[in-house]
């Protein structure tokens, strides 16, 4: 008889920093962090309950979570909202929390750090190098170009 895995809940983090506070740079640093949680961990939409984006207080020129319509998660409950203002926080940073439903072990979740975000956790910067050109690549062929920015629906 063999053993059937059960797929159970859990978190995957993420964390990255961008250099500008503008819709392309918030939009594509969070595609470029979402596209590394979904490669690493083997995600597909229809297995994720919701995600969470949040940004620090001085990232405000789009909602970090249409990078995820972007990407197709159309039927993925989203949420953004701001990290607490914390005196001597990382400063431009977006965070996402995925709740996924997989039959992985906890310590086999990938958590993906990047950029200016790998102090945060120094435990989880065993990442293999990133190829961008290839990773953008990889995003590029996956746009929704009916996703649009919060501006553009105006």
């Amino acid at each position: 008889m063999s053993e059937q895995k059960i797929k159970v809940c859990r978190g995957v983090r993420g964390a990255t920093t961008v250099e500008d506070n503008t819709s392309e740079s918030i939009l594509q640093g969070t595609r470029e962090l979402l596209a590394l949680m979904i490669r690493s961990n083997g995600i597909n939409p229809e297995d994720v309950a919701s995600a969470w984006f949040t940004t620090t207080p001085d990232l405000n020129a789009d909602y970090p979570a249409l990078a995820a319509r972007q990407l197709n998660w159309m039927n993925v409950a989203l949420m953004c909202g701001h990290e607490m203002n914390v005196a001597r926080a990382l400063t431009k940073c977006i965070r996402i929390l995925i709740h996924w439903n997989t039959e992985k072990a906890a310590e086999e979740v990938v958590h993906v750090y990047i950029k200016g975000a790998t102090h945060l956790r120094p435990d989880k910067e065993a990442l293999p190098k990133v190829d961008w050109e290839e990773l953008n690549s990889w995003i590029e062929n996956q746009i929704n170009n009916d996703a649009k920015t919060y501006r553009e629906n105006k």
